[in-house]
């Protein structure tokens, strides 16, 4: 079955040996800068966590689930389960999923980096409410802002870094975005640990560090060039080629300038997490160094069965030695720490990373900035319904939760099985003639005439007399 390998399927490479250029300096400093974007969303996915267990924060905006807290030992799975707390994390990606699809017109319109500018500020506002908050309602309300900012920067920051990257180093410079994630996640778990023991207040200054990278995405907004893509776009082919030139270190860059005009269709806990934050930041390195050599679907359906592997495991493990009463003994909490790290190095090499990675390079140019607000919004949306009913289902499933679980990762594993074609080393705008080779998906793209490159070859040759 030609969508059924773990190799390339139908990969249009085409024109790629027409594009010239290097990973330059210029570049490379430009995707690690705009990269920061993502070091918010690990950040409050980070913070978040460690902050509804801090006894100073449930105190004065809980102080129900602190009592709950206090008679743990009655039910292990259900301490945390009020819905008021669920909504202080899950309303943020409500608001990153409806930021999502009010920045798309602002990404196409206004460029990429207005999104990024609009994500800093929206975070870094969002960040001082919540650390200065004084009841409920503000502490919701810069929540609601925070998951502004992050639908800006989902949405923006992937398509920023594909349309910057040359080809062949797309996949590992994409994923800038995700190790600024891993590294976010890890460094608030890190802070967490720390001001846990500054009570009552420590919880205020893990929230409002959370500025911190907000103001580096925002000054980094404003000092980065826009994309060539976005630039030709809006009309600005004189200038979109320019920086094209720029940052592939070239002026030989016709087949990539003529393919993005052209188009191509109509327009303790605490500890642990500190712990698994660490392996989630080394394992990405792994994805960066191997996605362009070995590809989109290896790394993802050998992550899909390692953390299928990884929650069965978990929930045999609680479900035979943890009942709602009892602890795991030293050995059995090392061994599901273990497991959970063996998940952890699992999706930062394929879902954590290609998640954002291979939805920001599938698109035309024409549908790209739509498309990537749909992938953030649908993300978003699914992140809101978990964070939402996580406490309410562990609650009702206890170990069985990690099967629960399990059973999606063996639906999206399949589903990258048989209908994703390998997208590596493909050029950003060909991408809709890989699409009309593959076995499934050439049945649902209309006719259109293939491209002829005849005037890129020719303006590409040197004429040595």
């Amino acid at each position: 079955m030609a969508g059924g390998s773990l190799g390339p399927t139908g990969v249009a490479k085409e024109r790629a040996e027409l594009y010239e250029g290097r990973a330059t300096a210029y570049v490379i400093i430009a995707c690690i800068v705009a990269a920061v974007g993502g070091s918010i969303f690990g950040y409050d996915i980070g913070i978040s966590g460690g902050v509804t267990s801090m006894d100073g924060f449930l105190q004065k905006f809980f102080p129900e689930v602190y009592r709950n807290k206090q008679h743990a030992r009655e039910n292990n799975y259900c301490k945390y389960n009020d819905q008021v707390l669920a909504s202080f994390t899950s309303s943020l990606y409500l608001a990153g999923l409806v930021a999502s699809l009010v920045a798309s017109p602002i990404t196409r319109n206004y460029g990429r980096r207005a999104s990024i500018i609009c994500g800093g500020i929206s975070f870094l506002i969002g960040a001082i409410l919540n650390a200065s908050a004084v009841n409920l309602a503000m502490l919701l309300l810069g929540r609601i802002i925070l998951g502004f900012g992050i639908g800006f920067g989902n949405q923006a920051v992937p398509l920023y870094l594909s349309e910057m990257a040359p080809a062949h180093l797309r996949g590992a410079l994409n994923m800038m975005f995700q190790l600024a994630t891993t590294l976010g996640i890890f460094t608030a778990n890190m802070i967490n640990y720390g001001t846990d023991k500054l009570r009552p207040w420590g919880w205020r200054l893990s929230i409002g560090l959370a500025a911190v990278p907000a103001l580096l995405m925002t000054v980094g907004g404003l000092l980065l060039p826009e994309t060539p893509n976005s630039l030709i776009e809006r009309g600005e082919r004189g200038k979109g080629r320019q920086v094209l030139e720029k940052i592939r270190g070239t002026e030989k860059v016709d087949a990539e300038f003529q393919d993005i005009s052209m188009g191509f269709g109509g327009s303790a806990s605490l500890y642990s997490s500190a712990l698994t934050g660490a392996v989630l930041v080394s394992s990405t390195f792994i994805s960066i160094a191997t996605v362009d050599r070995l590809g989109r679907r290896a790394l993802l359906i050998s992550g899909g069965i390692q953390m299928i592997t990884c929650q069965s495991v978990v929930s045999l493990i609680l479900g035979l030695k943890l009942g709602n009463n009892q602890e795991l003994t030293k050995d059995f909490s090392i061994l599901v720490v273990v497991v959970i790290c063996l998940f952890v190095v699992a999706f930062g090499w394929s879902w954590g990373p290609l998640g954002w990675t291979v939805p920001s390079e599938i698109f035309p140019l024409e549908t790209r900035s739509a498309g990537q607000s749909i992938t953030v919004a649908v993300n978003l949306l699914f992140t809101f319904i978990i964070g939402q009913s996580f406490l309410s289902l562990l609650c009702a499933f206890k170990f069985g939760i990690f099967l629960f679980f399990a059973g999606w990762i063996i639906i999206m594993t399949i589903f990258v099985y048989v209908f994703l074609p390998e997208t590596k080393g493909v050029p950003i705008e060909e991408m809709t003639l890989l699409w009309r080779k593959h076995w499934f998906w050439k049945r649902t793209l209309p006719a259109y005439p293939e491209v002829d490159d005849s005037e890129s070859r020719r303006s590409n040759c040197v004429d040595v007399n």
